[in-house]
């Protein structure tokens, strides 16, 4: 296995830039191999990620961050997806549970900005940096797509978080490829979109999309698209 380090991504990015989905993938396992993860939400596309990662790499550990918020139609979900993908699914939680939480800093995500802030960093960021570094993780295959939102439409093919290298294959995935891949690979959106949500975290914090309203806006009440994990921190200590 060659290791490519998070400093030497950039030059990458021209033959990533041209490559397929499922190329970059391999890409990423010739180069990183024990050391590359993937994430989960269980999101409403999620299962394109999923299945096109583990057709090459069955046994890859797959992070699963449960914040204890999440829908119930999420845990059936995902349930159901792991069964049937037969995941090598690790799930990850915050070391202080959600009523312990409330009672000690109340509902933070009805709080201001630095509140929502210290809740990502508890219930998502923290566990996930946990998972990288338990699992001894150097890479890391996410779903991120540049139609997304503003946060992520400039976002290259691989770059450098912190200290690990982030590889997002199918970043350049308008809605309609997704919906394409879904439909040819017999695969489910998650129960939610029949409902009109199109981005699915935890239940107090995601809506349905209304007229007007662009994606970014059905989360967190508009107030960011990002909750901490795909940005780079300014804690020197973690590894996302």
């Amino acid at each position: 296995m060659s290791s490519v380090s998070p400093a030497s991504v950039v030059s990458l990015q021209p033959d990533l830039e041209q490559a397929s989905a499922a190329e970059r993938v391999q890409w990423a396992l010739e180069n990183h191999g024990e050391g590359l993860i993937l994430t989960t939400s269980f999101g409403i596309q999620s299962a394109v990620m999923l299945h096109l990662v583990t057709q090459q790499a069955p046994e890859i550990p797959v992070v699963f961050i449960d914040t204890g918020y999440l829908f119930p139609e999420t845990y059936r979900f995902a349930d159901q997806l792991t069964e049937r993908l037969k995941l090598n699914l690790k799930v990850y939680q915050p070391r202080v549970s959600a009523a312990r939480q409330e009672a000690l800093f109340g509902k933070r995500w009805e709080q201001d900005s630095e509140e929502l802030d210290r809740y990502n960093l508890l219930n998502k960021v923290e566990p996930m940096d946990r998972a990288v570094r338990e699992l001894g993780a150097e890479a890391w295959l996410a779903g991120l797509r540049r139609s997304q939102g503003s946060t992520r439409e400039n976002r290259p093919v691989v770059q450098a978080q912190n200290k690990v290298t982030k590889i997002h294959p199918i970043i350049d995935w308008n809605n309609q490829q997704v919906h394409q891949y879904l439909i040819h690979n017999g695969l489910p959106y998650h129960p939610l979109w029949e409902q009109g949500y199109v981005s699915v975290g935890d239940w107090h914090s995601s809506v349905p999309l209304a007229p007007g309203m662009t994606e970014s806006e059905t989360r967190f009440g508009g107030q960011k698209r990002e909750c901490g994990l795909h940005e780079i921190s300014g804690q020197p200590d973690f590894q996302i």
